[in-house]
């Protein structure tokens, strides 16, 4: 049975048209672009550095330590991740530049060194998640492709869900392995039926031949260390391989599920005409947390993720402006008596997604 279309209580604007007046006089007062600074283009190349130069030491030197190569596939996994996340994350949402050809060049590009598909993500992240966040039914990123787990309350609960507590940590670091594999693949047939792809004014053969295209670019690259270095065995490669995605993974699934899939937000339903209780606004501010404010440098090195309530609200403002806009819309949330969720650390946080995943392992 398919979900009736949502509609958002368009009464309760005033909030929102307050707060992005604010927004807007910070961004006119700066003499500034909403998009990415110099400093992220610098960091952009840094990622790529780092995600690169254990690709290139093992392709050209003869490298074939057991315990140097999964050093290796450590930084080279920290690298993929800071790719996703300083780098395609703005590109998709159309942020890095203020050139929609640029954008839309990076954020093809950084995702095939993801191993994943840039159409299907914009459709799941920015059409689907950032519209329908924590919407049981609607909202993708809690309704995850493995039965092994349950992210939100009206979604099936199984025996081996009091256990998720413990094993979601070990299936995170599958996340972009999944990606590459076989989700870009169910994706975009599944996009396809329901007609998300022409709404993107696409089509499925075209965008079925670039997502093949995608993959072979993608294999080729991950597999020049073993063509390029013959003292590399298969085996070795195959170690590195799995090592780096399952740390990219599982950076990347713990800093988004940190957000979201944490105690105080909320998972709001709708009536059964599709009316929702409150504004577009409203809802992200009840469905998303921050963590970590304090942290300038882990913010850098998460692409200002852990300003998520900021990030959902204005996802066509660069990372790099967060921290910035945050005290704005802290103050505009107070004034009209609204929740503003975060956590003073990364730490917290993920005490509060364990615990999260232990109450939803129950009835």
């Amino acid at each position: 049975m398919q979900n009736p279309i949502l509609r958002f209580d368009n009464t309760k604007r005033e909030f929102y048209t307050t707060l992005r007046k604010r927004v807007d006089q910070y961004f006119s007062s700066q003499h500034t672009k909403k998009t990415g600074t110099p400093s992220l283009y610098v960091k952009s190349v840094l990622m790529l550095c780092i995600y690169l130069m254990p690709m290139v030491l093992l392709s050209y030197f003869n490298i074939t330590s057991f315990w140097f190569i999964i050093f290796l596939a450590l930084i080279c996994g920290s690298g993929m991740a800071g790719i996703g996340l300083c780098v395609m994350h703005d590109a998709n949402h159309h942020s890095f530049s203020s050139s929609k050809l640029i954008n839309r060049l990076v954020g093809y590009i950084s995702m095939i060194f993801l191993g994943g598909f840039a159409l299907n993500w914009r459709i799941q992240h920015n059409v689907i998640h950032h519209t329908y966040t924590n919407i049981p039914g609607y909202d993708e990123d809690i309704d995850p492709p493995s039965p092994l787990l349950r992210f939100e309350p009206e979604s099936k609960l199984r025996w081996f869900h009091k256990a998720q507590w413990l094993y979601a940590w070990i299936l995170y670091g599958l996340m972009t392995l999944s990606w590459y594999i076989t989700k870009d693949f169910k994706q975009l047939m599944r996009y396809h039926k329901k007609g998300l792809l022409a709404t993107e004014q696409k089509t499925f053969t075209v965008e079925f031949i670039k997502l093949i295209i995608n993959k072979i670019l993608y294999t080729c690259f991950i597999l020049s260390p073993f063509m390029f270095n013959p003292q590399l065995t298969f085996g070795l490669w195959f170690l590195f391989f799995l090592i780096t995605h399952f740390t990219a993974g599982a950076i990347l699934a713990l800093i988004f599920q940190s957000a979201h899939v944490v105690t105080p937000a909320a998972y709001p339903m709708p009536s059964d005409a599709g009316q929702m209780e409150r504004s577009w606004a409203e809802h992200q501010l009840a469905t998303t947390a921050n963590f970590s404010p304090k942290s300038k440098w882990f913010s850098w090195l998460i692409g200002g993720l852990n300003y998520q309530i900021e990030h959902h609200l204005f996802p066509n403002i660069s990372h790099v402006h967060y921290s910035k806009i945050a005290p704005i819309v802290i103050e505009t949330a107070k004034e009209f008596n609204l929740s503003y969720h975060q956590f003073k650390s990364f730490g917290a946080a993920l005490i509060s997604h364990q615990k999260m995943l232990w109450s939803l392992g129950r009835a």
